[in-house]
């Protein structure tokens, strides 16, 4: 019986989940970035650059970098309330609640979000997000 349960443990880790962890992301030498963390484990799993509109994600362990296609709602230092992204057979929809605060300078709190991700033949995700918003002039 423990065999069978560390046969089984080893087999769930050595499988990646499907959106994994982006790890350290600079701010970009002009404009904002969202960097945004999965409201689950706190990890940082996808960094959106206002101009150009990209997003950066880590799926199967590779890290990929979207162009944003469409834009919905008003606009907070550049990131709109709602955007769809397109990078080769992968499309995310990002929905972003961007809070301006007083004593938070170049910035901004993104208290809650959330990023959808979709692949053909693939089970679509959801990840409810939440970040901060980083600017330099």
């Amino acid at each position: 019986m423990i065999a069978l349960l560390l046969a089984v443990a080893a087999q769930a880790a050595a499988v990646s989940p499907v959106l994994g962890p982006i790890g350290r992301q600079e701010l970009p030498a002009k404009g904002c970035a969202a960097y945004l963390w999965s409201a689950a484990d706190r990890q940082l799993v996808a960094m959106a650059t206002a101009d150009p509109g990209t997003l950066r994600l880590s799926l199967g362990g590779k890290t990929v970098d979207l162009a944003r296609v469409a834009i919905e709602g008003p606009a907070r230092l550049g990131f709109p309330a709602s955007a769809d992204y397109r990078g080769g057979a992968v499309s995310a929809h990002l929905t972003l609640e961007v809070m301006q605060q007083e004593g938070l300078t170049a910035g901004a709190r993104v208290p809650s979000g959330a990023l959808q991700i979709d692949r053909p033949g693939e089970d679509g995700i959801v990840v409810p997000v939440a970040g901060l918003v980083g600017c330099r002039a």
